[in-house]
């Protein structure tokens, strides 16, 4: 049994984000949304998506970090653009418990955007521990492991262009190689 296996190709994440922005376009007709992305993982999935919304649309970015055994999320790098009377879309590589998600809107609705919505690529809603809204969700996931288009491995493979499952972990651990030899195996 191979430990790692492609579970989304690049084709078919290429059609749903376009089907994301698409919906975006719609719901967001005559107004200026703020793309804002969470670094690092988003920057794949919101490069892409902004592709398929209005140049009118601003983009921006910030950083979370977590820390302590509690899990304590604090804004590491914030956005620049203030979102005060604007239309804000979070937009998020993966979203599992939704705690960090729920922290962030919390504090993003301190500031007076005008509506906060969320657009993610993966929802991994059988982790949901805290009831959060995703109006754009790209792939709803079970519980593996994923690497690629965002999600990454002690900061690699984010470059990826499609989703791969981690099927045995501890064999990935022993190596992380094992998926880039799969990848390329036959190119160059």
């Amino acid at each position: 049994m191979r430990s790692l296996v492609e579970v989304v190709d690049a084709a078919t994440i290429a059609r749903r984000v376009a089907e994301l922005g698409a919906a975006i376009t719609a719901d967001y007709q005559d107004k200026e949304p703020v793309l804002l992305g969470i670094l690092n993982g988003a920057v794949p999935f919101l490069a892409d998506l902004s592709r398929h919304v209005p140049p009118e649309a601003e983009i921006d970015f910030l950083s979370l970090t977590r820390f302590g055994e509690e899990g304590r999320v604090n804004i590491s790098v914030d956005s620049a653009t203030s979102i005060a009377g604007r239309h804000v879309i979070v937009v998020e590589d993966i979203v599992d418990t939704g705690l960090t998600l729920s922290y962030l809107h919390g504090l993003l609705a301190t500031r007076r955007p005008a509506s906060l919505a969320t657009a993610t690529l993966i929802d991994k809603v059988t982790r949901r521990i805290v009831d959060v809204d995703l109006r754009y969700r790209g792939f709803e996931v079970g519980d593996e492991f994923l690497l690629g288009y965002g999600l990454d491995w002690n900061g690699r493979y984010r470059n990826l262009p499609s989703l791969w499952a981690v099927l045995d972990l501890a064999t990935f651990q022993d190596d992380p190689d094992s998926l880039a030899r799969q990848v390329f195996a036959g190119a160059g």
